[in-house]
């Protein structure tokens, strides 16, 4: 695992209070604990929460890097979530796992669960390495990110 459970990968991450907790290559867990902001009127957590834990989990999932100090980036190119049962309290895990792909673009699927294991949201989508991130050893984190980018 790269990253600490505590440590949020951008200001985004931090915002939602998305957190990873298992990262390996190809499969990564990302937890969110659930607050009053992340619900809609309904009392239920937002579709749009659900939506980003997705795009997190199944973009990550093909992004590790075991280089201390390197990170791989990426970008989403497509993403499709399905809403399967509310969620209202607790902890949500959403899991993605790459299923497909090349060293630029790969697909990942994955879903998401409440502690019981029941299923929340379950999504796929096609993402694409940046450049520099094609390879499992990154670069160094301060880089500069390409013009292009």
């Amino acid at each position: 695992m790269s990253h600490s459970p505590q440590q949020a990968l951008m200001g985004y991450h931090e915002l939602l209070g998305i957190h990873v907790v298992e990262w390996e290559e190809g499969r990564v867990v990302v937890e969110l604990t659930i607050e009053p902001k992340h619900l809609n009127r309904s009392g239920n957590v937002h579709g749009g929460v659900l939506a980003s834990m997705l795009d997190s989990a199944l973009s990550l999932a093909g992004l590790h890097c075991d280089v201390p100090g390197n990170i791989r980036r990426g970008m989403t190119l497509s993403l499709t979530t399905t809403f399967v049962g509310p969620a209202r309290q607790g902890v949500l895990k959403a899991i993605g796992t790459v299923r497909g792909g090349g060293q630029k673009t790969y697909m990942s699927s994955g879903e998401i669960v409440d502690e019981q294991g029941s299923l929340v949201a379950m999504g796929e989508g096609s993402f694409r390495r940046r450049s520099g991130s094609e390879s499992t050893e990154g670069f160094p984190e301060n880089k500069p990110r390409e013009p292009t980018e």
